[in-house]
C-alpha cells in the first residue's frame, strides 16, 4: 500500500495525549485503514491485527457485504427512536430470534448496556416470578469477570484497575471462584434470593481462562435445580471467535439469558443484544427499559448481515481449524523458548503467558516489539499475551503470522 503521509504518528498520539482523557494506554500505533485481517497505519505499514478489536471484527475489518449493508441503509434512515415503529426492527428480531433459538430479543448498543439489561431483566424476573422480597434479588458473579466499566461492571470485579477510587458500590453482588461448580452450588445454597448466575463461558479479559470441561453443564444444571437465572455473557467469546457459534455450544447448553455484542455489527457500529425467553423478557413493561438507539434501523441492517456473513463464510468452523494450528505453533515455540511458560484457548480466542525478562520487562514489551515485526496485539494482567485475529484468516497467514510471534520470542533473551 502506497501513501501520501500528511502528519506522522506522533502528531496524532500528541493531539491524544493533549486533549483525550487519559482512560487507555495503547499500543503507538496510528491506525488508518483495515482490510480482512490486517491494518496499515498512518505511515504506510502494514500489519497482521491479532486483537480484531477485542473480538468485535470477526468478520474481518470493513466487510465489504457489511459495509454495503451499512451504506445501503443510511442512504434511507437510521434512527427513528423507539418512540415510532421501524420497518427493520421485527425482521431484526425475527431474524436473530430464529438464528439463536429464543422467544424474544432486547436490542441495546454496547456489551456493557447488554450486561446492564440482563441484569435488570434477572432482578425483575425476580421479585415477578420467583417471588424473591423486594429489594433483596442477589446476582452472583465470578472472579476474574471482565464485562465493562459501568458502575454495575466495576460492583462486580475483583480488579483494583476498575474498581479501585470509583465507590460506593451496587449492592445485591457478590463473587465466587470461576470453575467451581462447588462454589456455585454453596452460594445457591446459602441465599434463596439469588436471581441469576452472570460469567463468561470462556473469560477473555482475565486472559483466556478456559474452564474444565463439564463446567458450563453444571453451570446449567445447577442454575435449573436452584431455579436461578444462567446468564452468558458471549460478548467476546460469541459469533464464532471460539470454534463454535457461542462457547456454550461447546457443551450443548442453553442459557436463560445471552448477551451479545461486539462482531454482532461486524465492527462496523455499536450493536448488542440480550436474548431470552418469554417468561423472563416479558417481566420490563413499556417505559422500564430502553435507549433512544437501541433497535435503530441502521443496526438492524447491519446485525443482520454481519450473522449471515457468519454462516454463508463458515467463519465458527474456520476458527476452530486454525486456531488448532495456532496452538499447535504455540506449543512448539514454547518447547523452545522457556519464556513462554504456558498457551490455552479455543478457536481464534488464544493466549500465551509470558514471564518475566530482562530485568522487569513485560508482555506488553513483547507487544511493542511484535509490533514493530508487523503484527499487532495486546497485553492484559501484565504476563499474558491475547491473540485473536478476524476470523476470516487462511492457513497460510496463520503461519505467516506465527513466524512474526517466533521470531519475536526467540529474539529474546531470558
Amino acid at each position: 500500500m502506497t501513501t501520501t503521509v500528511s502528519k506522522p504518528s506522533h502528531y496524532f498520539i500528541e493531539l491524544e495525549d493533549q486533549f483525550g482523557a487519559h482512560n487507555y494506554h495503547p499500543i503507538p500505533a496510528v491506525l488508518e485503514k483495515g482490510e480482512g485481517i490486517f491494518l496499515w497505519d498512518v505511515e504506510g505499514k502494514k500489519y497482521f491485527d491479532f486483537l480484531s478489536a477485542y473480538s468485535a471484527v470477526n468478520q474481518g475489518h470493513c466487510h465489504p457485504r457489511i459495509v454495503k449493508a451499512l451504506v445501503d441503509q443510511a442512504s434511507k434512515l437510521t434512527l427513528t427512536s423507539r418512540a415510532f415503529h421501524n420497518n427493520l426492527l421485527g425482521e431484526y428480531e425475527k431474524y436473530i430470534t430464529s438464528y439463536f433459538g429464543f422467544d424474544k430479543v432486547l436490542p441495546m448498543n454496547t456489551g456493557v448496556e447488554g450486561g446492564e439489561t440482563a441484569i435488570k431483566l434477572a432482578r425483575r424476573w425476580g421479585y415477578t416470578v420467583k417471588g424473591i422480597p423486594e429489594n433483596l434479588a442477589h446476582i452472583v458473579f465470578v472472579e476474574g469477570n471482565f464485562w465493562g466499566r459501568t458502575m454495575a461492571a466495576i460492583s462486580s470485579s475483583n480488579d483494583p484497575s476498575s474498581y479501585a477510587g470509583f465507590g460506593p458500590f451496587m449492592p445485591g453482588f457478590s463473587l465466587i471462584p470461576y470453575n467451581s461448580l462447588e462454589a456455585i452450588e454453596a452460594a445457591f445454597k446459602a441465599n434463596p434470593n439469588i436471581a441469576a448466575f452472570m460469567f463468561e463461558p470462556i473469560q477473555g479479559e482475565a486472559g483466556v481462562v478456559v474452564p474444565h470441561e463439564g463446567y458450563l453443564k453444571g453451570v446449567r444444571d445447577l442454575c435449573t435445580k436452584y431455579n436461578v437465572l444462567m446468564i452468558a455473557d458471549e460478548v467476546q467469546t460469541g459469533l464464532g471467535r471460539t470454534g463454535k457459534l457461542l462457547a456454550c455450544d461447546y457443551e450443548n447448553v442453553k442459557p436463560d439469558l445471552l448477551i451479545l455484542g461486539k462482531a454482532l455489527s461486524g465492527g462496523i457500529l455499536p450493536v448488542s443484544a440480550v436474548l431470552g425467553s418469554n417468561e423472563v423478557m416479558l417481566t420490563i413493561k413499556p417505559g422500564e427499559h430502553g435507549s433512544t438507539y437501541g433497535g435503530n434501523p441502521l443496526a438492524c441492517a447491519v446485525a443482520m448481515e454481519a450473522l449471515q456473513v457468519l454462516v454463508d463464510e463458515n467463519l465458527s468452523e474456520n476458527a476452530e481449524a486454525m486456531g488448532i494450528i495456532f496452538r499447535e505453533r504455540m506449543a512448539q515455540l514454547m518447547q523452545k523458548s522457556e519464556l513462554v511458560t504456558l498457551v490455552r484457548g479455543k478457536g481464534l480466542l488464544n493466549a500465551i503467558v509470558i514471564k518475566p525478562f530482562g530485568n522487569g520487562k513485560t508482555a506488553y514489551d513483547v507487544c511493542l516489539m511484535l509490533k514493530g515485526n508487523g503484527l499487532l496485539a495486546k497485553q492484559t494482567h501484565g504476563d499474558i499475551i491475547r491473540f485473536a485475529p478476524p476470523l476470516v484468516i487462511n492457513e497460510e497467514q496463520i503461519h505467516e503470522a506465527c513466524d512474526i510471534i517466533e521470531k519475536t520470542i526467540l529474539s529474546l533473551v531470558p
